[in-house]
């Protein structure tokens, strides 16, 4: 293991274009955290990375000693250490369900953001493309109920999910159906959210500019 260089502030390796990332730097952005953010190609991150990290992969998140290389895991560790605003709910049965919105986001919709990105134009990404639509809209009512998702209060589930809508043009999907009025209304919501603004990488701003 190479030598680690020591910062003196928290530091957040990000891949500007990455959904992953961008759920962490929007947490980071509404708890106004002082962060170093730096911006990483992922097919050429840096040597330190590799020193810290043993998969060599974006997200990486280190404060001090601490090294983190999950995304989910950076999300709770910064509701943690920086409690206000608080993004996870107080009560153990609220905290279980947000944990497993969060899971549920990453098995039903992630996997589809992943493969259209990665190709585009496959046929695997046309029946992604599909079925990712279909899911946003069959969840269409759930995003109605509260300003935010199944809540009053903006959570760390939005932080999942914000990433995934604000790249709808780039994944090639159009939502103006009368059926999804809910879920426009939640993205209006979200993404004039000040912390939501901040938290856009230059690529992420030219998705939408």
């Amino acid at each position: 293991m190479g030598v680690v260089t020591k910062r003196s502030s928290m530091t957040f390796f990000s891949d500007p274009a990455s959904h992953y990332s961008h759920r962490v730097r929007i947490v980071l952005a509404e708890k106004g955290v002082t962060v170093d953010i730096v911006d990483v190609d992922p097919d050429n991150p840096p040597a330190e990375v590799a020193d810290m990290n043993p998969y060599n992969a974006l997200p990486t998140l280190v404060d001090r000693d601490l090294v983190l290389y999950e995304p989910n895991i950076m999300m709770e560790y910064l509701d943690e250490r920086f409690p206000h605003p608080p993004l996870l709910p107080v009560y153990p049965v609220a905290r279980a369900n947000s944990r497993l919105m969060i899971h549920r986001i990453q098995r039903d919709w992630c996997g589809l953001v992943d493969q259209i990105l990665a190709q585009p134009n496959a046929k695997a990404s046309e029946v992604a493309r599909k079925e990712l639509r279909e899911g946003l809209l069959a969840a269409g009512p759930l995003f109605g109920e509260m300003p935010f998702f199944l809540s009053e209060e903006f959570t760390i589930v939005d932080c999942c999910i914000a990433p995934i809508l604000w790249r709808l043009p780039a994944l090639g999907i159009e939502l103006n159906d009368k059926q999804a009025k809910p879920l426009q209304k939640y993205m209006d919501n979200l993404f004039a959210r000040e912390g939501f603004k901040a938290s856009l990488s230059d690529l992420e701003e030219d998705i939408r500019s």
